[in-house]
């Protein structure tokens, strides 16, 4: 059940364009068990993208409905059995692992940004066109989780991605390697080349 929840017709049309690549309020409630306020449910009743930017993005991204779960929320709600998560704590005490973050809708790029590995934070930087920004590793981790238990499709499977975080000495938060030992957070310098890891993107609201 979706918890009477009921989609808006921009939600409607947003899941015709997208098809499987669309995370919405009905999954965030089945497979996050999230309960939607009224206050929520209305934040999120038009997607913020033209019809136009989705049918561009329909393969190459997930539209995704993010409620406020911090990435140990999210650690927490996965059963343990199904290895969703690589076994680390050294984010236990992040400020970024803690985040909840915003409800909004946010359209997430399925791969790295393209010839993004093997370059600085400031070289990765530059690749990102006007209305493209990098998400939290939060954003991430919640798109990366979310759409494989709606779809089965594991995102960014043998490849890490640089999110937005800093962790408290300096060093930028990437994830992914999201492989049968599960879901990777790790972190590195911004001036590092690693050729296994790239950018996060995600279209900015319009």
């Amino acid at each position: 059940s979706n918890g009477g929840f009921e989609p808006t017709t921009s939600q409607k049309r947003a899941r015709e364009i997208m098809g499987v690549n669309m995370f919405g309020v009905e999954e965030a409630i089945r497979h996050f068990g999230v309960t939607p306020s009224r206050q929520q449910i209305a934040g999120l009743s038009e997607i913020p993208f033209s019809e136009a930017t989705l049918g561009a993005c329909k393969e190459t991204h997930v539209l995704v409905a993010v409620f406020p779960l911090s990435i140990l929320e999210i650690r927490g709600k996965v059963a343990q059995g199904q290895r969703l998560f690589y076994d680390q704590d050294w984010y236990n005490k992040q400020a970024f692992a803690k985040e909840k973050g915003e409800t909004e809708w946010k359209l997430v790029r399925k791969t790295p940004v393209a010839n993004s590995t093997s370059k600085t934070w400031p070289e990765q930087q530059a690749l990102l066109v006007s209305n493209e920004e990098t998400p939290t590793a939060r954003t991430m981790v919640y798109t990366i989780i979310g759409h494989f238990l709606a779809t089965g499709e594991r995102l960014f499977e043998k490849i890490y991605v640089r999110c937005s975080d800093v962790v408290s000495d300096g060093y930028r938060v990437y994830v992914g390697c999201f492989g049968a030992d599960g879901l990777h957070v790790s972190n590195g310098w911004d001036d590092d080349r690693d050729d296994d890891v790239g950018l996060a993107s995600a279209w900015k609201s319009e």
